[in-house]
């Protein structure tokens, strides 16, 4: 077991919360969750179920305090719902995590956002436009190690993450510096700084710098920076630890084999495949402690929570977040990263002063999440959800709460869908 997880201890691995209710930091029960219903928030998960979405827990935070539900299924051929304090795999909601500790080690003076990054990591011969800016907001350029997918449906593959190769080597262990060399051997997209392409190796890397200027692991400096000073008990980055610790609803990956269709649960799995980019596991309670946190400024100063929120003209990617505006109707605008990776989906949006948020995860009884109806229902329920928490139960304008977040990047893309790029 990976030193992080050892630290948290079995209290902070056994901590569970009552199914509907919530129980803050303190111990004390939430007086604002008593009795509260929310038949709209309710309907929205049971439609995703019903859509093809294998389970789902949903936590929300506004004006009426907080509440949380679940739906569906927590594993195959049980009756059980998914637990509304379970664990599971956050995806690309890592990246957020790792963008704000670079952003502290800037406040902190120890690292400058428009220095070459190749200035703390020498030993990859980084073309030194590449800043650290640029790794954080994706416009490095430099070739994502998961494969390249462009508008066109050309596909420049990178590392197995997917059908029967994946499965029969999701234990495999990977070491981010491979990860990175691997990538770099390959052709950047375009020149640094003159374009926007998601890239996963843009966060191995800095999760690289962490580890270059701290002189600690990034799970550790996560740990010592954000995790314990929030509160954060169900948050770890497991390293090459296969397990989900304490109350998980499980995941399933359907796939390939000598022409007969397979379904596997990969719950267990292997997260160094995406480093600092989509390794970590969370809770709902755990990423509104976060989000919230930061859009409140208690973990970055002003000035760098501004460079953070403020988006690149075409992806709507600030520093380690989404910025989405919803329209004058529905309050303006929110911040957001979502995540998945095989079997897991999650969602993290919050209003700029962390006051109302909206966390989640679902899961695959079958990950299958290109084909149409699973897109669709997966869509729909950003929709209305979002539709919901953020505009009251109001429609947005067109660009607001209608289009899922990854509307905003190539639909042509298969792997936004599911791998580690929402």
């Amino acid at each position: 077991m990976p030193r992080v997880l050892q630290r948290l201890g079995v209290t902070a691995l056994a901590v569970t919360l009552l199914a509907g209710a919530v129980t803050p930091a303190s111990g004390a029960p939430s007086k604002a969750v008593v009795g509260q219903d929310r038949p709209q928030l309710r309907n929205a998960m049971q439609a995703a179920v019903d859509s093809g979405i294998g389970g789902m827990q949903l936590r929300v935070h506004d004006e009426r305090g907080d509440w949380v539900g679940s739906a569906g299924v927590s594993r195959l051929g049980k009756a059980a719902k998914p637990p509304t304090n379970g664990r599971f795999r956050a995806g690309s909601v890592t990246k957020t995590f790792v963008a704000t500790v670079v952003l502290q080690l800037v406040a902190e003076g120890k690292v400058k956002l428009d220095a070459p990054a190749a200035d703390h990591l020498p030993e990859f011969g980084l073309d030194r436009r590449i800043s650290v800016r640029m790794l954080l907001q994706h416009t490095s350029g430099v070739f994502n190690y998961t494969g390249e997918y462009y508008p066109d449906g050309t596909v420049v593959p990178g590392i197995p993450w997917s059908g029967k190769e994946w499965v029969d080597n999701r234990f495999r262990s990977y070491r981010p510096e491979d990860l990175v060399r691997f990538a770099l051997s390959r052709p950047g997209r375009f020149t640094p700084g003159t374009d926007w392409s998601y890239s996963n190796t843009n966060y191995t890397l800095a999760m690289l710098l962490i580890e270059k200027v701290t002189g600690s692991s990034y799970a550790d400096e996560l740990q010592r920076r954000i995790v314990r000073p929030l509160g954060m008990s169900g948050t770890v980055a497991p390293g090459t630890w296969p397990k989900i610790p304490g109350p998980h609803a499980h995941a399933y990956y359907r796939y390939e084999d000598g022409g007969q269709q397979k379904t596997v649960d990969i719950t267990r799995q292997n997260p160094s495949w995406v480093p600092g980019a989509g390794d970590m596991i969370s809770t709902t309670r755990d990423l509104h402690t976060f989000i919230s946190a930061l859009m409140s400024g208690r973990l970055l100063p002003y000035p760098l929570l501004t460079e953070m929120r403020t988006p690149h003209p075409t992806s709507g990617y600030g520093l380690g977040l989404f910025v989405l505006d919803l329209g004058p109707s529905c309050g303006g605008t929110i911040l957001n990263h979502n995540g998945s990776v095989q079997g897991y989906a999650t969602l993290m949006y919050s209003t700029p002063d962390g006051r109302r948020t909206l966390t989640a995860s679902l899961t695959y009884t079958v990950d299958d999440a290109t084909a149409p109806a699973l897109q669709e229902a997966y869509q729909k329920a950003i929709q209305t959800l979002t539709t919901e928490v953020f505009c009251d139960g109001q429609p947005g304008s067109p660009d607001g709460a209608g289009p899922a977040p990854s509307a905003r990047r190539s639909t042509a893309d298969p792997y936004t869908l599911r791998v580690g790029s929402l």
